[in-house]
């Protein structure tokens, strides 16, 4: 039973001490931490004390508004989300735009009708929910903290990789390798994410005095494999030798129109990509990327809400991570 009790303690982030004094129902003990070792307790399949029993029924539901599933980022900090939420005894609802008009607003009203404790929009646009929506959100102080938000929301809690950090280390790597001409494949106008490597991108054109023909270089696109091959496809027309994308299904995107242009990977084209998505490892070249940090990610987001469920104050600054260069072999030196 000691290893039992060591493992949910290691489970739930408490020391052994702990867990026997939620056992004993001890006082002293906050909400969160006692919701968190019961969680841990149900996991392991131990039985609860019978005292704790009415405990068992599930908390509050916490909506996960995702704009989809096709990119496999958005699949990773659901899974980071739930974990957390799972500690603290809330019930994770996932709601995804679907392709049949299921909107981020149509949710909202589905959550306000429901036991909702809080709500994170990951990568999605909080505007998207309405004004009607956001207003009613507001007025019931609903928690809600945004994860890579896709547009700007001043006040609300935000946590997001710092991107203009991440289009410097991509543009550095390249720059290293002898690359001059550089393109950047971005998500559509308007999302704040591309904004922000595009301004790192900017900066670094001014720098090396290519601030007149940058425009020719830079191409917007939807999130996906298909936006990402025509994107490189009228770059790799502009005569670029490197390439930043801003995920890693452009990226992918933009592997498939080097081969039907019949150029080598990374002899004659250099990728680096963005997310360090599942599986990049395993695709030919291996994708060079800039690696989201998603535990870490997920585990802010997981505090802010926290925070705002338990009654205590959260600012509604932004907080930014660091992302890291993860170089593999879709990067090499340019061609002479």
């Amino acid at each position: 039973m000691t290893k039992k009790i060591s493992d949910v303690a290691q489970f739930a982030g408490v020391s052994v001490a702990t867990v026997r004094r939620v056992l004993n129902d001890k006082p002293g003990i906050s909400p969160a931490t006692r919701a968190s070792v019961l969680t841990a307790l149900d996991v392991f399949g131990l039985e609860r004390p019978t005292r704790l029993r009415a405990e068992n029924e599930p908390g509050g539901l916490v909506g996960l508004v995702v704009p989809d599933l096709q990119n496999p980022i958005f699949p990773a900090m659901v899974e980071a989300l739930s974990i957390g939420l799972g500690k603290l005894g809330l019930m994770p609802v996932l709601c995804t735009r679907t392709a049949d008009g299921v909107s981020e607003a149509n949710y909202i009203e589905l959550l306000l009708r429901r036991d909702v404790a809080g709500i994170v929009f990951i990568g999605a646009s909080y505007a998207d929910a309405g004004p009607e929506h956001g207003r009613e959100l507001r007025e019931q102080k609903i928690p809600l903290v945004l994860l890579n938000a896709a547009d700007e929301n001043d006040g609300i809690p935000r946590v997001s990789v710092d991107d203009a950090a991440a289009a410097d280390q991509a543009i550095a790597h390249l720059t290293s390798l002898g690359h001059e001409r550089i393109g950047l494949i971005l998500g559509p106008a308007g999302h704040v994410p591309s904004a922000r490597k595009l301004g790192a991108y900017v900066r670094w054109q001014e720098s090396v005095g290519g601030e007149q023909s940058w425009r020719d270089l830079v191409v917007h696109a939807n999130f996906s494999m298909e936006g990402g091959n025509a994107a490189a496809a009228r770059l790799i027309a502009e005569g670029v030798t490197g390439l930043v994308c801003a995920s890693d299904a452009l990226a992918l995107g933009a592997l498939r129109a080097a081969r039907r242009h019949g150029l080598t990977v990374p002899g004659e084209l250099s990728v680096v990509g963005f997310d360090d998505s599942a599986y990049m490892v395993a695709v030919e070249p291996p994708l060079t990327t800039v690696r989201q940090p998603v535990r870490a990610l997920g585990a802010a987001v997981i505090r802010l809400l926290n925070a705002q469920i338990t009654g205590h104050p959260v600012t509604g600054d932004e907080m930014l991570f660091e992302p890291e260069l993860i170089v593999r072999g879709s990067t090499g030196p340019r061609s002479k």
